[in-house]
Order: structure tokens, then sequence, then C-alpha cells
């Protein structure tokens, strides 16, 4: 009998554990044990040999016991889903990411799942479903859809209602990201001579020379020196404000106003694009960004003006005064 051996068997991606004891039948005899992933495998033999037979032989009959799961959780995909937005995510984020939660899943993830149970859900259909939203000529809504699916399957597995998720082997696309592509000067003119004498021109002049967000300009009002909306991709649900001051470019076409209306956003996008068929709505953001850093405006400033996070400590510690951002914004002028 060999004085050493190995104390670990891994057979069919299963890495077991193995002793040698003594006991009143035999001089020696040695156990094979696994107790992961749902199983509780434990054999035993007068040899090793016997005793990985033995356990080869009980693994391949062994059902994995999964754990029992949260009591009063859904395990419909419909009313876990609900739950899962209710209780957790919409904690989390934003109205509009809301919102834009239940324009995904009513439109492709409840026709495709309904009231299906958790565990009955299939790789399969899963791939199927990214499939088709591909074949629509849509990847990023595609890559959206999956990543809301991917969670809500997630969070079934946290709450035991299953042990894998079919999303792990699901094949998504990469597709190249168009980036936004800010506006010439020459073209910033044209814009805003396109649009004289009607209603967009304000709009069009507010969204150039504050960098908002296309979701933003509805919540848009005049604040004294100063242009405030509520900032949408703060990743809470606490509503967020931002303060764009009315630079030197902004101010000629706020005299004597002192509401802020927009059209929907829609409207807006197909009057851009009836001048820029090339150029979208979101553009007029990048080129506020852009005229911000050909303008020598500090870091600091330009990621306050447009909403984006100091990062870290900045965030918490920083309070910037109106002085310096108005001072800041004066260089916008070209």
């Amino acid at each position: 009998m060999p004085n050493k051996f190995k104390k670990i068997f891994r057979t069919n991606g299963y890495t077991a554990w193995i002793r040698r004891r003594s006991d009143d039948r035999y001089k020696c005899s040695y156990e094979v044990r696994y107790r992961r992933s749902g199983y509780n495998i434990s054999v035993s033999g007068k040899t090793i040999e016997i005793a990985k037979q033995r356990f080869i032989d009980a693994l391949n009959n062994a059902e994995p016991k999964e754990k029992s799961a949260d009591k009063g959780i859904p395990t419909t995909f419909n009313e876990f889903t609900m739950y899962f937005f209710k209780s957790f995510r919409w904690r989390k984020v934003v109205k509009e990411t809301q919102r834009i939660d239940m324009q995904r899943y009513n439109m492709y993830l409840l026709p495709t799942f309904s009231d299906k149970e958790l565990k009955n859900i299939t790789p399969g259909e899963c791939q199927k479903l990214i499939d088709s939203i591909f074949a629509k000529g849509t990847p990023k809504q595609a890559t959206e859809v999956f990543s809301l699916l991917n969670q809500i399957l997630k969070m079934a597995i946290k709450h035991n209602l299953i042990v894998h998720n079919p999303c792990d082997i699901v094949f998504v696309q990469k597709y190249e990201k168009k980036h936004g592509k800010a506006l010439t000067k020459d073209e910033e003119r044209e814009l805003l001579k396109a649009t004289s004498g009607t209603p967009y021109l304000l709009m069009f002049a507010i969204a150039l020379y504050t960098g908002l967000r296309p979701n933003e300009y509805k919540t848009a009002r005049i604040d004294g020196k100063f242009i405030i909306a509520n900032n949408s991709k703060q990743k809470d649900s606490k509503e967020h404000i931002k303060r764009i001051p009315i630079t030197p470019m902004l101010a000629p076409y706020l005299e004597n106003i002192s509401e802020i209306k927009f059209y929907s956003v829609s409207t807006l996008r197909d009057k851009l694009q009836s001048i820029f068929p090339k150029h979208k709505l979101y553009d007029l953001r990048t080129t506020f960004y852009t005229r911000c850093q050909e303008c020598g405006v500090t870091d600091i400033a330009r990621n306050l003006f447009v909403g984006h996070s100091l990062g870290g400590l900045a965030d918490t510690y920083t309070d910037i005064s109106d002085e310096y951002l108005l001072n800041e914004s004066a260089k916008l002028t070209y």
C-alpha cells in the first residue's frame, strides 16, 4: 500500500476529495466525497480504484438539489420581472430609465416569455429573440434587450428560482457604435439661419449653446443668468439639477424671453434632418462639448455644464461657485 496518494480526484469537471481512514472491518479504506453545486455524494471502498469507480457511478446517477426558493416570490417571468423592477431595479434608476425599461419589456420580452415559468425558459428561446431584433437592423436595441433579460434571469438565480442563466450561452453580435459628430461653425450658422423667424430658432439655439441631452429639453427653464434642467443620467432615483450659464452665444436669443417651450424630440429630430440629413439631434450636444474644448473652458466647468459626474471624491467635496461657472462660460464666444 503506498504511503502517499493524491488527495483529490477529478472527473467530468468535478473535483472530489479523497481521504484514507481505518475501521474495524478493514485495515484501511478510502472515502471519496463531493459536496458542492447542489450535490452531496460520499462513497467508500477498500481500495482507491473501487472508491473512485463507486464515486463515478454515484455522480452519474445523482441529481443536484436546488436550493429552496424564497417563499412568496413569483415564479413566472412576467410576475417576477415586475417584482424585480419595483423591489430592486427602480430604486436605483431615474424615471426616464424606468420608462425605457418598460418600453423594451412590453415590446420584446413580455410577448416572448409572458407567464412562462422561469425554470422552463431555454437558451434557444433567448437566442431566437436576440437574433430577431438584430435581423430588424437594430443592433443597439438587441444589445440593450439582452442586457435587461440577462439582469432579470440573474436576479432569478439570486432568488433560487433557477440554477443556471439561459443567457450565459447566448451569442450577441458585436456592432460598431456610431458616435456623435459636431456641427461645423458654418453648419451652426446655416441651422440658425434656416430656422430664423420660427419657434425652432430658440429651441436649436438652446440645444446648441447648453449641451442639453434631447430628453432634457422639456425640463429646461430660465433661472437668472442660468438655464437649469434635470440631469437625466444620474445613477440613482433622486432628481438632480444641472445649471448651465447663459453664454455670450446664447444670450441674444433669450432677449425678452421668460419661458422656454420645446416641441417634441421627434419633431425637432425631423426638422434637423430636413436641414442636415446626416446629423442627429444628439450632435448638437456634441457640438457644445467641442466648442467648450476649443474655447478653453476648464474640464471641471465643462463637465458640470453637460451634467457629467466629476468622479468619486470630487462629487462629494467639490462645490463650484456660480461666479466661477459664469467666468468660464464667458469664454464661449466665437
